[in-house]
């Protein structure tokens, strides 16, 4: 079977850096953009057709507590809870999620001393062994910046770089 992107006439919810969407209407398409060291976390409900993505920035909110209180989606640490939380709100549950993470990537030229990108995907990574969340896929690290849509009415994912794209299924 061939995969197709989701038609660009369904209704788009767009989300931004920091920002989550979750949504259990069937016709809607979920979308975060330009994923470099940031990291999309995609969820998926098969039975139920509820899915989410998070766009977080940072692993570590201790850096600016300040700013995670008013923006939890911005750091891994406080962002990812709070998203399978709202997920849960939606009646999805752990052990029927499917998760793919992508980003992550270094998109600086030459040596990122920070290594924001690798960080978050360790904060990820580790969040969801550690919750009980298993990944069925993951696009990570590299060079190139990824951009995701949610078909919430299929659970196909498509992931976007500059010069390729890729889908993945959550529904099977």
């Amino acid at each position: 079977m061939t995969a197709t992107a989701p038609p660009p006439s369904l209704p788009h919810i767009i989300v931004g850096v920091g920002d989550m969407a979750v949504s259990d209407e069937a016709q809607r398409v979920l979308s975060t953009y330009a994923l470099g060291s940031c990291i999309g976390v995609v969820a998926y409900e098969p039975l139920l057709k509820v899915g989410g993505i998070l766009h977080l920035m940072l692993p570590d909110s201790a850096i600016s507590p300040g700013k995670a209180a008013a923006h939890p989606a911005m750091f891994a640490d406080t962002g990812l809870p709070q998203f399978f939380r709202l997920l849960a709100s939606f009646k999805a549950r752990a052990p029927r999620l499917q998760v793919l993470v992508a980003g992550g990537a270094n998109v600086i030229l030459g040596h990122d001393p920070f290594c924001i990108g690798e960080r978050n995907v360790r904060a990820t990574v580790d969040f969801l062994a550690r919750n009980g969340y298993a990944m069925k896929e993951e696009k990570v690290g590299g060079s190139v910046n990824r951009t995701l849509h949610l078909a919430l009415g299929t659970g196909l994912v498509t992931v976007k770089t500059p010069t390729a794209e890729e889908h993945f299924h959550l529904a099977d």
